[in-house]
């Protein structure tokens, strides 16, 4: 990963903190945690603790009549359910748009004929390097699926408005698919040129 770069160059405007040494405290299945000893603008030294990740995309399913298919699962870290967009990491070598064709069956057993790029989030900016990949599906078909071994979800189709609802009243907090979901209004209402 290139550290140290991204600043608006040298000068007093320059934000860009330039590593020194950097070490693994921990490498897991999904995540690595790095420890940066860094250089700040000013000259000091701080320690900088991140969390690299392999990248993740997300799925906005629109099926006719303006509904969208939403997932709902248990999220251990928290310990309760989530009512979420279908998403999953990016596997090595694998790129953003197939790993979202690959979730959205996985999970879902849906397929799309059209596939478009939103955009890119940056979900975690103070402690991790992870980015996520936001695409919409058009013109879906289920065709089936047996799902991802040790994955337990229930799929369901909500219309936008019951979407945009669970997002105003606190039923929906995860950020990823409150981003979809706010995105996908905006192209029900032709508000995006995408």
């Amino acid at each position: 990963m290139k550290r140290g770069a991204g600043g608006h160059g040298q000068g007093p405007d320059d934000l860009t903190e330039h590593i020194l040494h950097s070490r693994t405290v921990y490498r897991g299945k999904l995540l690595e945690v790095n420890e940066d000893r860094v250089r700040l603008p000013d000259g000091t030294e701080a320690t900088r603790e991140y969390a690299l990740h392999p990248g993740a995309v997300v799925i906005i399913p629109w099926l006719e009549g303006d509904r969208v298919l939403l997932e709902r699962q248990f999220r251990y870290p928290l310990g309760r359910d989530f009512i979420e967009l279908p998403a999953g990491k990016l596997e090595p070598g694998e790129s953003p748009l197939k790993t979202a064709q690959r979730e959205l069956l996985e999970e879902t057993g849906y397929e799309a004929v059209l596939w478009r790029p939103l955009a890119t989030l940056h979900p975690c900016i103070g402690y991790s390097n992870e980015r996520i990949e936001l695409f919409l599906a058009k013109e879906l078909r289920h065709v089936g699926h047996s799902g991802e071994a040790g994955e337990f979800l229930e799929v369901f189709a909500w219309t936008l408005r019951e979407a945009l609802e669970a997002v105003e009243t606190g039923r929906i907090t995860d950020v990823k698919t409150m981003l979809g979901i706010f995105w996908l209004d905006r192209l029900a209402q032709g508000k995006t040129g995408v």
